[in-house]
């Protein structure tokens, strides 16, 4: 099923999303030829009860909220303002609530639509919720996009026969099915591969959808996943990383693993994930 419903998620507060993230997910959009939905919150800030009533307290309170409404409104405008320009079917919604309301509510939309767009971001509380806790695939689109306009060229995919990777590559097939360059990587000599199978059975499985795939093997060379990844994507000049999210249960909440953790504070590339 191709990418025809996206959200993209803007951040009003502390830092706002900046305004060249809004254009680059307006891109997207129009490279996949999707419905782009702009979602943004203004934030009312959480302190325990017995400060509330405190008049100090308050008025900063409420000084931040008009703040974050302000950033959301300006987001929101320069989104649809871009949209327009690119010709891209939009909608703009904007939430009222809490700080720690904002990961449900993302959620809530995420998994209503096709794909989402985050822009990246220091803290990665809100990618985590989306990535683990919509169902659906997530794009996160790193600071420095602008560098080149987004498009479907070279995708590279990081296979390693896991659960996670195997949804990756099954949400990304529409993306794969359109894209001028697919290259399968494998990390090998970091960890133990358990399979038995070989990348060439996947290779004859994106066949069937008609997808030419070139088959790497990368020795990692006691580096770490994340920078080995992050080598590969770069010397092939990939416009797009499609992996499996990996993560670990806390508290009954999930938290991202170390090679996805480290792409994912500074993505070199936009990367859909799956989990």
């Amino acid at each position: 099923m191709p990418f025809k419903d996206i959200l993209v998620a803007l951040n009003s507060y502390p830092d706002p999303t900046p305004v060249s993230a809004v254009e680059d997910a307006v891109a997207v959009a129009a490279a996949l030829g999707a419905h782009l939905a702009a979602l943004s919150c203004e934030t009312r800030v959480q302190v325990p009860g017995h400060f509330v009533s405190a008049p100090m307290v308050s008025g900063i309170i409420a000084g931040e909220a008009a703040k974050s409404r302000k950033s959301a409104q300006e987001l929101l405008a320069a989104f649809d303002a871009a949209a327009e320009k690119a010709g891209v079917p939009r909608e703009t919604i904007l939430e009222k609530c809490l700080t720690l309301e904002i990961p449900d509510l993302l959620v809530e939309y995420a998994r209503l639509r096709d794909l989402t767009i985050l822009p990246a971001s220091s803290d990665l509380w809100y990618a985590e919720a989306v990535i683990f806790g919509s169902g659906r695939p997530t794009l996160i689109l790193p600071v420095s996009l602008k560098r080149r306009p987004f498009k479907v060229g070279t995708v590279a995919v990081a296979w390693d026969f896991s659960r996670a990777a195997a949804r990756a590559v099954s949400d990304a097939t529409p993306i794969l099915e359109v894209a001028n360059k697919v290259h399968i990587v494998t990390v090998i000599n970091e960890k133990a591969l358990d399979t038995r199978r070989s990348g060439e059975e996947l290779a004859k499985n994106l066949s069937r959808h008609g997808i030419d795939v070139v088959l790497d093997k990368v020795d990692a060379k006691g580096g770490s996943i994340g920078e080995v990844i992050e080598a590969y994507t770069s010397s092939q000049g990939a416009d797009l990383l499609v992996m499996g999210a990996y993560g670990h249960s806390k508290w009954r909440e999930f938290v991202l693993g170390g090679a996805t953790r480290s792409l994912l504070s500074k993505p070199p590339l936009p990367i859909l994930l799956s989990h």
